[in-house]
């Protein structure tokens, strides 16, 4: 199974230790899916993980170690972004989903309209409650 994990999934994962988040990167880690992740996603978390906001909470090592196994997964390097989202700083996780085929993309993100999407191609679009109660 090939999964596409929202960034602000694996953040969440750092941040609080119980959970769905932290659920999956524990099933990710122990090898009961496959992620999918492309460049642009490694330089969003690289960038993102710098904020203020996410400094506070984020311990930097922990973000590295996510990182550096991030690059051991399927790393795509070039996304056609052809689809629309209402967030466009999203369209690169709907572009990972169809390019790597993904069975599922996880989000907690409500307000970009992933979720109402429900799906792009073959992927579903669900909540890491959704991929836990379903999957895991």
């Amino acid at each position: 199974m090939r999964v596409v994990l929202d960034s602000n999934v694996l953040f969440s994962a750092l941040i609080s230790p119980h959970g769905a988040p932290d659920a999956i990167y524990r099933a990710w880690r122990a090898a009961r899916f496959e992620v999918i992740t492309s460049r642009a996603q490694l330089d969003e978390i690289r960038r993102a993980s710098r904020y203020p906001k996410l400094q506070a909470v984020l311990q930097p090592a922990r973000v590295g170690v996510m990182i550096n196994n991030l690059q051991r997964t399927v790393i795509l390097d070039h996304l056609t972004i052809t689809l629309e989202t209402d967030d466009p700083d999203d369209a690169f996780l709907l572009a990972m989903a169809t390019t790597g085929e993904a069975d599922y993309l996880v989000t907690g993100d409500r307000r970009a309209g992933l979720l109402q999407r429900g799906h792009v191609g073959r992927t579903r679009i669900v909540t890491p409650a959704v991929f836990c109660a379903e999957v895991l």
